[in-house]
């Protein structure tokens, strides 16, 4: 192309320039003058493109006359020129943003192409498990499962094969409401854990009721038993406490397209590793990867730190990090060419549930997590210790104390990175209300009326609290009201602004934190007279136990790294 062509590109909108070359089947930087008539996306083609051609130039218009001597001219003055926003913020306003881990750009390279990446995405059902999809104005709770289940070709030498697939790397990804931080959770595949039952929709739109399971790992949630993603994300809420709102699914192939649709992502290794089983052969220090070398990195396990899962979620780690790094780098979002591929590539790859099914939807997803800075994006695993029960332990099971607070972290948008200043001053003052919850007035113990639901503590906690606050902290006014609607994982009392008094008083014999107090209303007791709502969740230690309040800190060991930086792995 000549400088007057290339001169003439760049007035137009590289959105507008994209067009289908039906000999290759990609989509080209053309001018409109030089695109093809057939929009639809066809079969690739082992014919090489053709050459393009040089657009015609523009035809100049007349230059007007000059109004006769005497008349005055009417016409508008011209407009100051203006300076032309460069090509790459054309292409970054046209773009979108991040979709968890995957910038989804869709342009507007017309609409048989939107139809064409709709009709890529696969979906399946939630069966109820999620809070009903993501909202912009609230705190978002992604659940990314990568699953070993073997599709497409290329693929005989990974995976069980015939096997329906596993929940073989699980991520829970929270965006914090202010979209300043971000913490994506992994949940080891080893994890003994209790699914529970789940109501799975049949293909002939029947709905199936799929038993649980007590003491199992993690990674049978998913096609075990006929087992969909919403039983996962069951399980995780059984887990943790949070319930997601949607849920992507993504297997070998995913790995493979995404990381050669933005030109491979790089990754550190301290050592030489030469892993038969994974297939990576790479020596120490720094590289690039892509294809198939990106699958085996992250799959690989005997090689690296103590050989077994825990040591390979350090590996995904890593690679998700480096891809988060590339996705929202300039080298990515100024190039339409990896922005098309990336959004064939992540339609292709992924499976979401059927609240997430169109492009329109994955890309106001995307603009949401696009906000985020990769700096105040945490990786971290939940805390786990060897399983006590096996002689030789190859599962693992939670430690208690440090996951509660993960969890409790998650659950209440705590950020487990340092955000900017004003951010933290926010924080800080939102703390500091909550802390104030504790401070005034207190009533006597027995001015307290209060009634005790179980909300995830074990069977009869409810009771056993009841007659400890009776009989030993002299709240004679409190009374047994069963069990609560929902499971929580932290204990909450809730009181009406005039019950304060009460609920301090409460919360100083039980020993509650700021946050475990809400308020809310009252209800009526047995008595008609009003009363607060003191509802045991899953952190409940025994009756008479006090409950600590949360730490607003992650726990010491917890295993973790922020999205920023390349850490290698050793």
């Amino acid at each position: 192309m000549d400088a007057q062509g290339r001169g003439q590109a760049e007035d137009i909108d590289p959105a507008d320039q994209w067009v289908l070359n039906p000999d290759t089947g990609d989509y080209e930087l053309r001018l409109p003058s030089s695109a093809p008539q057939s929009p639809v996306p066809g079969p690739r083609r082992a014919t090489p493109a053709p050459e393009r051609e040089v657009p015609a130039p523009r035809r100049r218009r007349a230059k007007p006359e000059e109004p006769p001597p005497g008349r005055r001219d009417r016409r508008r003055p011209a407009k100051k020129k203006t300076k032309k926003k460069s090509r790459g913020k054309k292409i970054l306003l046209w773009t979108g943003g991040t979709m968890a881990f995957v910038i989804l750009a869709v342009g507007t390279a017309g609409y048989l192409y939107l139809q064409h990446l709709n009709d890529n995405i696969e979906s399946l059902p939630d069966d109820g498990a999620s809070t009903g999809g993501f909202q912009k104005d609230q705190a978002i709770n992604i659940l990314l499962i990568g699953t070993d289940k073997r599709t497409g070709s290329g693929n005989d030498g990974y995976g069980d094969k015939g096997s329906a697939g596993h929940a073989d790397t699980t991520l829970l990804l929270h965006v914090s409401k202010d979209r300043s931080n971000a913490t994506a959770l992994s949940i080891p595949r080893d994890l003994i854990v209790d699914i529970p039952d789940c109501p799975t929709t049949q293909e002939d739109g029947s709905t199936k009721v799929i038993a649980g399971s007590s003491g199992v790992r993690f990674n049978q949630s998913l096609g075990q038993s006929g087992r969909t993603p919403s039983c996962t994300m069951r399980t995780v809420t059984e887990l943790t406490g949070v319930k997601p709102d949607n849920f992507m699914v993504a297997d070998f192939n995913a790995v493979k397209t995404l990381s050669s649709a933005v030109g491979g992502v790089e990754v550190c290794l301290a050592k030489d590793i030469d892993d038969p089983d994974s297939h990576l052969n790479l020596p120490a220090g720094k590289h690039t990867i892509e294809g198939e070398e990106a699958l085996a990195f992250v799959r690989t396990r005997h090689s690296v730190g103590f050989g077994g899962d825990l040591s390979r979620i350090e590996l995904q780690q890593q690679f998700l990090s480096s891809l988060m790094r590339k996705l929202k780098s300039n080298d990515t979002l100024t190039s339409p060419t990896k922005m098309v591929k990336l959004a064939e590539a992540a339609t292709d790859a992924l499976t979401v549930d059927s609240k997430l099914d169109s492009i329109g939807k994955l890309k106001d997803l995307g603009m949401e997590l696009g906000k985020l800075d990769t700096k105040n994006l945490t990786f971290a695993t939940v805390p786990v210790i060897d399983n006590p029960a096996e002689p030789k332990p190859v599962t693992v099971v939670l430690k208690e104390g440090p996951a509660q607070q993960v969890f409790d972290m998650v659950k209440n948008d705590i950020s487990f990175t340092e955000v900017k200043k004003k951010e933290k001053e926010k924080k800080k003052k939102e703390d500091a209300a909550v802390a104030a919850r504790l401070e005034g007035e207190k009533s006597e113990p027995s001015e307290v009326r209060v009634r005790v639901l179980n909300g995830g503590a074990s069977a009869g906690s409810a009771g056993r609290e009841l007659t400890y606050l009776q009989n030993e902290a002299g709240v004679t006014k409190s009374e047994n009201a069963g069990n609560a609607p929902a499971e929580l994982a932290r204990t909450t009392l809730e009181y009406a602004p005039d019950q304060a008094d009460q609920a301090r008083a409460l919360a100083e014999i039980l020993g509650l934190s700021g946050a475990a107090m809400k308020p809310g209303k009252s209800v009526t007791n047995s008595q008609g007279l009003p009363t607060m709502t003191l509802t045991l969740g899953k952190d409940f230690k025994g009756a008479g136990v006090k409950l600590d309040a949360t730490s607003a800190k992650a726990p010491e060991d917890l295993q973790k790294s922020t999205a920023d930086k390349v850490e290698c792995a050793k």
